[in-house]
């Protein structure tokens, strides 16, 4: 039934000019970015502290990752079961940090393990700013905050995001999409 109904869906698109076939084997070389929260619920490791800002997510469920470790432990066994091309897409709270940095002073040198996770399966790295669960984040509100202190504090970390970005793109030789 399965290979009826792809014959039928091949070709409705065969008479609009579509060639099925040529668009699946274009895709097989399109990266899919495989978000880091799927293995901790967004947890990050940049704070301990619960999520906040609208994010409805625990982080409290059994198994999930809690070390850089076992995520990418956990993503290296993801990468053996899901076919195709993959990206790493990773949030900013997903800094390793060592020395004290918060989120408007991070560098590309929180994030080298993960540069050299990526270059180990050959993946590329998106990147998403955290603009969210931070003392920072005052009566909801960050770049748009009125307090000059917090609109600060995040326009720091949106120019570091930037800069790890970029650091992501020259590291691993694909674009880094910062989404």
């Amino acid at each position: 039934m399965t290979n009826e109904r792809y014959e039928s869906a091949r070709n409705i698109y065969k008479s609009i000019g579509v060639d099925t076939e040529a668009a699946l084997e274009r895709l097989k070389n399109v990266p899919v970015s495989m978000h880091c929260w799927q293995g901790d619920d967004v947890i990050g490791f940049d704070s301990r502290e619960s999520l906040s800002g609208g994010i409805q997510t625990t982080g409290n469920y059994p198994g999930r990752a809690a070390t850089p470790e076992q995520l990418m432990q956990d993503i290296s066994k993801v990468l053996t079961l899901v076919p195709g091309k993959k990206k790493l897409n990773l949030h900013a709270s997903y800094a390793i940090i060592d020395d004290g940095s918060d989120r408007d002073s991070i560098k590309p040198k929180h994030f080298t393990r993960w540069v050299e996770f990526a270059k180990k399966y050959n993946m590329g790295i998106d990147f998403n700013p955290t603009f969210f669960s931070h003392k920072m984040v005052k009566d909801g509100l960050t770049l748009s905050s009125p307090d000059e202190e917090v609109r600060k504090f995040w326009i720091e970390h949106g120019k570091r995001c930037i800069e790890i970005s970029e650091y992501f793109a020259n590291e691993t030789g694909q674009p880094c999409l910062i989404v």
